[in-house]
């Protein structure tokens, strides 16, 4: 069951936001509350079987147990290790990463074989950036109860957005008041039809009267219909989700951020990373980038910093193209924003000097409508279709019976196993 796509999902919420409404309009809609939903909607969401071997069924669920027990032993003995640095936060990084990796590296070896649990990519990132944190000494060592909840909080399990931990914690647990309670849900009401519009009005018209058509479409202005068309289809349904996931969060009165602020408004390729997608383009800005450059600084690594930032925004690109799969596209959509920021960062350095590029209404549009382009041709090559044959006609029962196709645009983001 994949969280806010089918209406069996959102009949499913019903059982738990309706009682939380009422709890809530009472004043108890508390930390304790929150934890039994979680519980009980984990339990109903991962009940798929899954095929670890071709005879060796198992549930679903049972590997996201198994997953938060290897996360929970993993954060406590690095924190009990007493040590923030060198080898043991190495180790408990890998250790952490470890499911995650073979996730992606045995779905890609054998077919066949099915590990892993929807999900795992975002919630693997949550348990770094409590590794992190301890790592940094500014949180204390999490219990036991307060780590799972910020693993597993089920708004935003299958694909964020991506909260910090020192965040969640203080909202998780605090006691609400009623007004309190009707200005949370007031927000939750505006973004909760948010969604609506996005995902199931736009983003559903665009797939189906323009993506859908240009993917079955062969020929050079078809592939940039399909460019533009799915550039605006993933960002009406991605916001889509982020809104349902982050009104129902509020609803439980855990405020997480918010995921995209008018990102094709940007005027740059990096204020475009500072409004797509930011939770987790600020996790990979924050725990590889920053760290990066702060080990060239103190280690004198480089000459010039500039030669830092530049290699920085390939580590932190690259790997953020491997997060989302180690298909090839994805290793070169990541390579191609990594270069995009690196042209960017050289081209503002001599702008300070040459100052070529003025302020304006012209100079904006043109900046904007550049910033666009380039990002929907990262965005065809994240899709897969560069170089792909069109997809076979749709079925028409008009017509001579044929096989039919199905084909979820989102799978390309969000695969199954992920």
């Amino acid at each position: 069951m994949i969280p806010y796509a089918d209406f069996a999902y959102f009949v499913l919420l019903l059982y738990a936001a309706v009682p939380t409404l009422i709890l809530g309009l009472l004043g108890r809609a508390g930390w304790r509350w929150a934890l039994l939903v979680t519980a009980a909607m984990l339990i109903a969401q991962y009940q798929d079987v899954l095929h670890l071997r071709t005879h060796f069924p198992v549930r679903e669920i049972w590997l996201v147990l198994a997953f938060a027990v290897w996360q929970w032993v993993t954060v406590r003995a690095f924190a009990g290790a007493g040590a923030r640095a060198g080898w043991l936060c190495y180790s408990a990084i890998g250790i952490s990463l470890l499911p995650l990796v073979a996730t992606k590296v045995i779905s890609l070896v054998s077919s066949k074989t099915q590990f892993g649990f929807l999900g795992i990519s975002y919630v693997t990132f949550r348990a770094l950036d409590v590794v992190f944190c301890l790592r940094d000494g500014v949180i204390a060592t999490p219990g036991t109860l307060d780590f799972l909840m910020f693993l597993f909080f089920f708004p935003t399990i299958s694909a964020g957005p991506i909260d910090r931990y020192r965040r969640f914690e203080n909202d998780w647990r605090k006691k609400r008041t009623r007004a309190e309670f009707l200005a949370e849900l007031d927000s939750a009401v505006h973004l909760f039809f948010r969604g609506l519009l996005y995902k199931f009005i736009l983003a559903a018209l665009i797939k189906q009267r323009w993506l859908d058509p240009a993917a079955h479409s062969g020929g050079f202005s078809a592939l940039l219909s399909y460019m533009y068309a799915y550039s605006f289809y993933l960002f009406f349904d991605f916001a889509g989700y982020s809104a349902f996931a982050i009104s129902l969060s509020y609803l439980f009165g855990v405020h997480t951020p918010e995921n995209f602020n008018r990102p094709f408004l940007a005027r740059n390729i990096r204020d475009f990373w500072n409004r797509w997608h930011i939770t987790l383009s600020f996790w990979f800005r924050d725990h590889v980038y920053m760290r990066f450059l702060l080990a060239a600084a103190r280690g004198k690594w480089f000459r010039s910093m500039h030669t830092a930032a530049i290699l920085g925004y390939f580590l932190a690109f690259g790997l953020m193209g491997l997060w989302h799969g180690i298909e090839p596209h994805y290793i070169v959509y990541g390579l191609y924003q990594a270069t995009l920021l690196s042209a960017f960062h050289i081209f503002s350095s001599w702008k300070k000097v040459h100052h070529f590029w003025r302020d304006g209404p012209l100079w904006n549009a043109l900046a904007v409508f550049t910033t666009f382009n380039a990002v929907c041709f990262g965005l065809l090559i994240f899709s897969g279709r560069i170089g792909a044959a069109p997809l076979p006609p749709r079925y028409h029962p008009a017509k001579r019976a044929q096989p039919t196709v199905t084909w979820i645009t989102s799978q390309a983001l969000w695969p199954a196993a992920v």
